[in-house]
């Protein structure tokens, strides 16, 4: 039965389908940028074929046949190719038609697809790229998300973004990164700077930078679609299961972090009833495999054990903060941080008392390792307001605001000046 909006349905399996579209073409082909402008020919194809005869049973397989039968037009074409092409053509006889496979039908897809996503995470990031490579590459080929859809996440010129994914393709080919999950110490290596980059952006979904957006949920939701990923494809990573628990957690709050019109609620004031249980108890479930695995020490995992204190305690009173100022001890150990730090001096606040609390800050602030922060200066005017210190922390707001590139947060920091100074 053709479909009713064929645009709506190569958008659907280009959200689904297109990270598993793409590592299972750069296996074939063995280059990531020419895979992914096979993947995009194939949907072309869909496109023009699927509102007259349907959408097949298996449009992921329907894609991949396609995209491969592209490919050995492509390197039939080219006469430079000639070896290259034959090595395709003895490896793709058994799966590769000689014509367009008929509407409806499965097609050929090849096993091990989802280590093929693995693989495509480990190319995408790659350390041999910029932490912004990394990230736009990571976006554009596993999450599927258009270079629009990412300028508008990083409040970047779209033009921006397309130079970086560009590059980064250059880089991922000239440096010849293999298509495969590397082993041993470079594994782990790896496996480190592909973290990093979910944790980038579901931290720039959380709390975006810049913007109008407080918080930008697509973002994290993509995050913690990747990481649902990675845990499911390394089962035995304790790391993996550590962020993939921070991210359930924080998410569990997320919808509770903004007021009606927007504005930022910050976690003392939030409505702990909205919270979405379900993400939560996600969240704790992927803490107890972390301690199944024993890796409890890794600094997602520990992030996420701080989380937890929050999401297990019906009211603000009810956490245990002792054990977050612990676990922020514990975490200043394996991940050395200013800002690890400065949380912890926020934790110290709520175990015991303001004052020990800006004392640490203030070392802080006299190290100069924050200089530019707002987060250390809307801090410090937090602690200083509890201490009754109301025209310092007025003033401590202001610098904060004028630090911040987001504009509710601006606008949040001003506010709390202004009700002081009144």
């Amino acid at each position: 039965m053709p479909v009713a909006d064929p645009t709506a349905a190569i958008e659907a399996v280009f959200r689904i389908e297109f990270a598993r579209l793409v590592a299972g073409l750069t296996r074939f082909v063995g280059d990531v940028g020419l895979a992914e402008e096979l993947a995009q020919d194939a949907l072309v194809d869909a496109l023009e074929q699927w509102p007259t005869h349907g959408t097949p049973r298996n449009p992921g397989a329907w894609l991949m046949t396609v995209g491969k039968r592209k490919a050995i037009d492509r390197f039939r074409r080219d006469r430079r190719l000639d070896e290259k092409y034959a090595l395709l053509g003895r490896a793709g006889a058994t799966d590769a038609p000689q014509s367009a496979p008929p509407p409806g039908t499965h097609g050929a897809f090849e096993d091990h697809i989802d280590d093929d996503v693995l693989r495509l995470m480990f190319v995408a990031c790659h350390p041999v790229l910029s932490v912004a490579a990394r990230t736009a590459l990571t976006l554009r080929l596993v999450g599927g998300l258009t270079t629009a859809e990412i300028a508008r996440a990083y409040v970047v010129p779209e033009a921006t973004v397309k130079q970086r994914i560009l590059r980064a393709k250059r880089a991922v080919s000239k440096a010849g990164v293999p298509f495969e999950v590397p082993e041993g110490e470079d594994r782990a290596a790896r496996l480190g700077s592909v973290l990093e980059v979910v944790y980038l952006i579901f931290n720039e979904g959380y709390s975006a930078t810049a913007g109008a957006d407080w918080t930008r949920p697509a973002l994290c939701a993509e995050a913690l679609r990747l990481g649902r990923v990675l845990a499911e494809l390394a089962p035995d990573e304790p790391e993996v299961h550590g962020l993939a628990a921070l991210m359930e957690i924080q998410s569990s709050r997320l919808h509770a972090r903004r007021g009606p019109d927007g504005e930022p609620v910050l976690l003392l004031d939030q409505d702990r009833r909205t919270w979405d249980r379900l993400l939560i108890n996600r969240g704790l479930a992927a803490l107890d495999r972390v301690r199944d695995l024993d890796g409890e020490r890794g600094p997602y995992a520990l992030q996420a054990a701080i989380a937890a204190c929050h999401v297990v305690a019906f009211r603000v009173e009810d956490t245990d903060w002792s054990r977050v100022v612990a676990l922020y001890g514990e975490l200043a150990e394996v991940a050395p941080s200013p800002i690890v730090e400065l949380n912890r001096a926020v934790a110290v606040s709520m175990a015991s008392e303001p004052g020990a609390a800006l004392d640490l800050v203030d070392q802080l602030a006299a190290s100069g390792t924050l200089d530019g922060y707002h987060l250390l200066y809307g801090v410090r005017g937090d602690l200083l307001e509890k201490l009754g210190r109301s025209a310092e922390a007025a003033g401590e707001f202001r610098r904060a605001a004028s630090l911040t590139r987001n504009e509710s947060e601006h606008q949040l920091l001003l506010d709390r000046a202004e009700a002081l100074e009144r």
